[in-house]
């Protein structure tokens, strides 16, 4: 049975390389991941003053992270970081008592037209998930920075470049193996 996982793409345009190589990944990898993407484009600034009562985007947004076996964070980089929109979505998973992500398995994947991919913000999202009120348990090793990303994908979505689409196989096989042992140690330990 293929993993439930919520796919988190961290750009709100219309036209994201990352929501692209969502879509492909959704596609290729439909026998062991069950993935769907879960917009953050809608989700209501985070505040205190209504974190105990969440507008309706922000409750739907953490509803549907927390239906899921496992968290996909596909990134943008926007001025060396996660874009805004991101950050925000996830402020909302980390409060509200229901600690969404915690202990949740995920991995991270960026595309960017620059040729480094998405290397500084893919950092500053593992530090930011790193918050306790946070922590999911992250594939670790396993860093997928597509650069010039352009020039690897066609105008119907699709990855061509052959080194990219082996390198994903090998990380989504080795989520699917990480999830296994994760999924083994809390049946273990509860």
């Amino acid at each position: 049975m293929a993993i439930k996982v919520k796919a988190i793409i961290g750009s709100t345009s219309t036209t994201s390389y990352n929501a692209k190589v969502v879509d492909f990944m959704q596609k290729r990898y439909a026998d062991k991941l069950d993935i769907t993407p879960v917009s953050i484009n809608d989700v209501e600034n985070f505040s205190v003053d209504i974190e105990e009562n969440p507008p309706e985007n922000a409750q739907k947004f953490k509803d549907e992270v927390k239906d899921s076996d496992a968290v996909l964070f596909a990134v943008a980089e926007y001025n060396s970081s996660i874009t805004g929109t991101l950050k925000n979505a996830i402020d909302w998973l980390s409060r509200g008592g229901d600690f969404t992500l915690k202990n949740k398995p995920g991995f991270i994947v960026g595309s960017s037209i620059s040729m480094h991919g998405t290397v500084r913000a893919q950092l500053h999202l593992r530090e930011i998930l790193s918050n306790p009120a946070l922590s999911p348990i992250l594939l670790p090793n396993n860093e997928v920075y597509i650069g010039s990303v352009q020039d690897k994908i066609n105008e119907d979505g699709e990855i061509t470049d052959q080194g990219t689409i082996e390198f994903l196989d090998t990380v989504v096989n080795n989520f699917v193996e990480f999830y296994n042992k994760v999924n083994t140690l809390e049946t273990v330990n509860a």
